[in-house]
């Protein structure tokens, strides 16, 4: 037996197992989108300097997705190392965008 069918035979990945893990990013992703947009609008941000702070949120969040949730192994939990990084980090772009300028709006007015 090789060293892959052996990792595979100790830890295999199962089809629910991914899409609960992938259900779980996208939760986190989501909830913490809104919280950047109550947070940009509150700070009064505007323009790029809104989008730049979405950014370095997501990817504080996807280094907190990669250290914590994958404990530094993301293979064992996805398909791709690449998932913790990418998958839903574009999702909560319209949260953030909707929660931003509500709370702009409430604080600026």
């Amino acid at each position: 037996m090789d060293e892959k069918e052996r990792k595979q035979a100790i830890s295999p990945l199962s089809a629910e197992s991914l899409q609960q893990n992938g259900k779980t990013v996208y939760y986190i992703r989501s909830v913490t989108s809104t919280i950047f947009g109550v947070s940009a609008g509150i700070l009064g941000l505007e323009s790029y300097y809104g989008f730049l702070f979405y950014v370095g949120g997501t990817v504080f969040v996807s280094l907190l997705l990669f250290g914590l949730l994958a404990r530094g192994r993301p293979a064992e939990y996805f398909t791709s190392a690449k998932d913790v990084w990418t998958s839903n980090a574009l999702t909560g772009l319209s949260s953030f965008v909707l929660t931003w300028t509500l709370f702009y709006g409430l604080v600026d007015a």
